[in-house]
């Protein structure tokens, strides 16, 4: 306890900590005034503000630490390609289906698709984006747990229910005016923290050439510059999940619900594409800095992953002065708490408003509805808890199962909005059902060695044949 005490990076990111969970409070009455008010910020947000909010949610574990784990162990800059990906995702959305989302004050994604298809379409895809969002929960649950298990040197059980902790808190007391306030914070801290630390390291280790002569020397394939050197069939994985997941994520779409007007949710869309595509290229820098080996980050120890090797590196204080460390630190878990925060939300928001507004109880009041958000938030954490403890697979390949998945909604929303003829409620649930089963089956199917083909391509091959199946189906042998 002492030598935690005297710990400078465990003040730094106490201190941040205290501040969110602040902010949380001063929201906490604006928050309680009614169902709109706790998930969809009273739909007020501003252009700046909406961006913001979409962009933090974006620049969470995945673009910290999932991408610097990533470049740590293929030598590459192909992790960069998940933030290049969203951010043409946020492009695209702001051109095609965002003052759509905006139009119909919607409060989830499966809303929408009852809006185009009937409330059958609602139940099964928001079974469909549970199954997603509880994935994409525990894995940002343990990205900050690395984080913190690496600052505090605590256990990972006692880093995971500390995360879960202030997690829980501050969404509980704030929802989403709480994220969207803390959001701006969030994402001041990380590029700030980050940047510096980024610089620091690429003028240490004697600039871009050295850095990859000193990893060809460590076994790296070509150009580490070059995202589609390793393997370009996993980089144009990472692409088409990014761009097709972005379109459906309920997470990254609930500040574009919460826009004040349908042209402010298509420019905030489009603005955000600013802030989530740089931000990759800091964190695979820094994780290609540790995987050269210049610097210690404790990679002989038998707890070492790869997902703590650019923690590792920000503790040492051979590479940065610890308090520029503790803020480069504070602004990884600034990334990542604007990340978590929002995912669990949407949990939060699908399971209150699909499940059980939905289906279980249509006829609950606005205080009803509230209260239930409100229990689900502690539920969400309860049960991502776990999850996060005992399933630790690589970060960017567990969550882009949530990827695979809002891929599928991507794909019957577009047909939905834009070639409603060729589509009904039938395909809808065909796609949703037997998309999600693919994505599970070729998960076992490359474990199993029974065959491989990853599972992005395994949802959109199977929505897309759903879509063909599902038209010839209702021109040729169904009687409207």
């Amino acid at each position: 306890m002492e030598a935690l005490l005297g710990n400078i990076y465990f003040w730094i990111v106490i201190a941040y900590f205290a501040i969110v969970v602040g902010v949380s409070f001063l929201t906490r009455k604006v928050a309680s005034r009614s169902v709109a008010d706790y998930l969809v910020a009273g739909r007020n947000l501003g252009i700046l503000l909406c961006s913001v909010v979409v962009a933090a949610e974006w620049l969470g574990g995945m673009s910290t630490i999932g991408v610097s784990e990533k470049a740590f162990q293929k030598l590459s800059f192909q992790p960069i390609l998940y933030n290049v990906a969203t951010s043409l995702g946020m492009i695209i959305i702001g051109f095609t289906v965002a003052k759509h989302y905006r139009k119909n004050n919607v409060h989830t994604v499966s809303e929408m698709l009852e809006h185009l298809f009937g409330i059958h379409a609602k139940r099964v895809s928001a079974i469909a984006f549970l199954i997603a969002y509880i994935t994409l929960a525990y894995v940002q649950l343990q990205t900050a747990t690395s984080v913190m298990s690496s600052i505090f040197q605590i256990d990972w059980v006692y880093a995971v229910i500390i995360g879960a902790g202030v997690i829980t808190l501050y969404t509980y007391i704030g929802g989403m005016h709480a994220l969207a306030i803390t959001s701006i914070v969030h994402l001041v801290v990380m590029f700030i923290g980050l940047g510096t630390a980024m610089v620091i390291g690429v003028v240490k280790i004697g600039g871009f050439a050295h850095l990859q002569e000193l990893l060809a020397a460590k076994g790296a394939v070509g150009s580490i510059y070059n995202p589609f050197g390793v393997s370009f069939n996993e980089a144009f994985s990472l692409l088409l999940g990014g761009v097709l997941g972005g379109m459906a994520a309920q997470a990254s779409i609930q500040p574009i619900f919460a826009a004040r007007t349908p042209e402010v949710a298509k420019k905030a869309s489009i603005l955000s594409s600013a802030y989530i595509a740089p931000f990759g290229v800091m964190a695979a820098i820094l994780g290609l800095i540790a995987a050269t080996g210049v610097f210690e980050i404790g990679a002989n120890a038998p707890s070492f992953t790869a997902k703590v090797a650019m923690t590792n590196l920000l503790v040492n204080p051979q590479f940065i002065h610890p308090i520029l460390g503790g803020l480069a630190l504070a602004g990884i878990l600034a990334a990542i708490l604007s990340t978590v925060g929002p995912v669990n939300f949407a949990v939060v928001t699908i399971a209150t408003k699909d499940i059980y507004h939905g289906f279980i109880n249509p006829e609950a009041d606005e205080q009803k509805v509230l209260q239930i958000a409100r229990r689900l938030v502690i539920i969400v954490s309860l049960i991502t808890i776990p999850l996060a403890y005992y399933f630790k697979a690589g970060v960017l390949d567990s969550a882009y199962i949530s990827y695979a998945i809002r891929a599928i909604g991507a794909i019957v929303i577009i047909a939905g909005i834009y070639f409603r003829g060729w589509i009904d409620v039938f395909t809808v649930k065909l796609a949703f059902i037997g998309g999600t089963i693919a994505v599970f089956l070729c998960i076992v199917a490359n474990k199993l060695n029974w065959f491989h083909l990853d599972k992005t391509y395994g949802a959109v091959l199977f929505a897309l044949a759903a879509l063909v199946f599902g038209y010839i189906r209702r021109k040729f042998f169904v009687k409207e």
